[in-house]
């Protein structure tokens, strides 16, 4: 059967493959902990399930405007305003079916074939391979668990050439947990002010899940703001995975450049979605905050775990809900049965004889480290850790 070439250009994203193989297991009746998914365990608040069961009552069912509802757009604005001090207007924000397709819809508006993506490693698996399907071309700068996992000045100088259209990164990052703080997002716009051909793409999916300080956006710098595209949503902050509702805050001709390719994959986003998204931006954040210090609570107790493992290298994670310990002094290990040659084979010998579902580094550029999820009950964490520290105990 002749399929299109187009599927070729990119992959399938590790974290869903490694989560169907770890639902194929359970289906066979084994115990697997799941510490590969991105998805908080918790249940949307009550207050957004009363309203989203409203809109139903209210007959919330017909076709919503593309762009979003214009009572939406202006809630995300009081978000941002209230939460990051930025100045926004409805004609700056395109409310789309989950982030993952705003950040679709920003590359698709923004590459052209042939045109530079400069992504810092680690980095969030979609990036590369939405940049891909776009035909652009990729450029990883990588950094190291030595630096934070922060790009710096000098290395983002280095990767850009007048062929750079874009630039991808995520603060708090998937997957490394790491956040730039006011003087490195100040070093980096210093060097994006050199090039004015570049767009900046700031992904703030996990500014809710924070550890140190205050969330801080790149947007914050007036001068850049029109080349700032914002992406976030609500997946992350509030609990509201499965509704598929994100957005982007950007220049009215990116945003209606993105509108005019929407219109022509899914329209507007899910209409109940919405009006529950009101209430999440404008309504009570106290749920919000309270996940946000029990994600403190397990990411203080997994990093304790981590550290009392020989061969592991971990660093805090400032935010997100992930750690991102560096694996390789297990590369060229064996059981006696399983032999880890990388990453990828030590995430499958977890799956298969820990019973834990990872991810593995490569996915995210960085080949030498796994990402484990703490976005998990403190019991599962802990016996997840043992079955690991049991595993790798008889790596030789």
């Amino acid at each position: 059967m002749q399929l299109s070439s187009r599927l070729d250009l990119f992959n399938e994203p590790e974290t869903l493959k490694m989560a169907k193989l770890g639902r194929e297991l359970r289906a066979q009746g084994v115990d697997v902990i799941d510490l590969s998914l991105g998805e908080p365990d918790f249940d949307t608040p009550t207050h957004i399930k009363e309203s989203l069961k409203r809109a139903v009552d209210e007959n919330w069912s017909h076709y919503p405007p593309v762009a979003g509802y214009p009572e939406l757009r202006e809630a995300v604005c009081h978000k941002l305003k209230r939460d990051n001090g930025l100045d926004y207007k409805p004609e700056h924000i395109l409310v789309s079916a989950g982030a993952k397709q705003s950040l679709a819809n920003v590359v698709m508006a923004v590459v052209d074939k042939g045109d530079e993506v400069v992504i810092p490693t680690p980095y969030w698996v979609t990036y590369s391979e939405i940049v891909k399907l776009c035909e652009g071309n990729v450029v990883l700068v990588r950094t190291s668990v030595e630096s934070g996992y922060k790009v710096s000045p000098e290395q983002l100088e280095a990767a850009i050439t007048p062929a750079t259209r874009l630039f991808m990164f995520s603060s708090p990052c998937n997957p490394s947990g790491s956040v730039y703080t006011a003087v490195e997002l100040e070093a980096l716009a210093a060097v994006f002010r050199r090039h004015p051909q570049m767009f900046i793409l700031s992904d703030e999916i996990y500014e809710y899940i924070h550890f140190v300080g205050q969330h801080g956006s790149i947007a914050r710098f007036e001068d850049l703001r029109d080349r700032v595209i914002i992406l976030n949503g609500l997946s992350k902050g509030y609990a509201m995975t499965g509704y598929r509702l994100g957005w982007i805050a950007a220049h009215p001709a990116i945003v209606k450049a993105c509108e005019k390719l929407q219109g022509q994959f899914t329209s507007g986003t899910n209409a109940v979605t919405q009006r529950g998204a009101i209430t999440a931006l404008t309504g009570d954040m106290t749920p919000t905050y309270d996940m946000n210090k029990e994600f403190g609570r397990r990411r203080a107790r997994i990093l304790e775990l981590l550290h009392a493992i020989p061969g592991v290298q971990v660093a805090a994670p400032d935010g997100a809900f992930y750690v991102f310990p560096v694996v390789k002094h297990f590369f060229g290990t064996s059981d006696g049965v399983n032999e880890i040659r990388d990453a990828d084979d030590l995430c499958m010998y977890l799956l298969n004889n820990a019973h834990v579902s990872t991810v593995t580094g490569r996915a995210f550029g960085e080949p030498d480290c796994i990402r484990l999820s703490f976005a998990n009950s403190m019991g599962k964490i802990e016996a997840a850790l043992e079955r690991i520290t049991r595993a790798l105990s008889k790596l030789r």
